[in-house]
């Protein structure tokens, strides 16, 4: 039997607190077939579309972002924790389970008109891929998709994402949390 994206991940129990299932993409990362399998998967949807820059979220974001930026043959930019980036910036503020977070994205990484695909590894409550397209919109870009590793359903990201218009693609869905 084939193996899938899916069988690349492995599940750690009560990390990093008792009751989560964390989603470790690391393993697939370290399996090069594994590897090269989630990145074509993840690029598929969106070969022969015009796409100027791949943008990852911090942090594994940039690992498939760059990867997927390398096969589209374009330009990568990374969103980023607030103060983790050296130019002139613009900051988004989002909603975490228990407070607040900042993302800032170079102020000349995008410009008007330009198409972006935004990657992350796992889509779980929506909160930061929703700040890493208000920071894309600003700058005048277009979002043409978001791609992800993971969908975790039951936390309403996709559904976030699809009510703002966007196109959303995961390679697998796990249950629970």
């Amino acid at each position: 039997m084939q193996k899938t994206v899916k069988d690349y991940i492995r599940t750690i129990v009560d990390f990093p607190h008792e009751g989560i299932l964390f989603r470790d993409v690391t393993t697939l990362f370290a399996d090069p077939r594994g590897f090269r399998m989630c990145v074509d998967q993840l690029l598929g949807p969106y070969a022969g579309l015009r796409i100027d820059k791949v943008v990852g979220l911090e942090a594994r974001g940039f690992i498939l972002g760059g990867a997927v930026a390398h096969q589209l043959s374009t330009g990568f930019v990374p969103i980023r924790k607030k103060g983790k980036l050296p130019g002139q910036t613009i900051s988004q503020a989002y909603t975490l389970e228990y407070g607040e977070a900042v993302v800032e994205v170079h102020e000349d990484a995008m410009h008007p008109g330009e198409k972006v695909l935004l990657v992350d590894d796992l889509l779980a409550t929506g909160g930061t891929a929703e700040a890493g397209i208000k920071l894309i919109e600003r700058l005048g870009a277009h979002v043409v998709g978001c791609a992800f590793v993971v969908d975790l359903p039951a936390l309403g990201g996709r559904r976030k994402l699809e009510a703002m218009g966007m196109e959303v693609h995961a390679l697998c869905e796990f249950d629970g949390l």
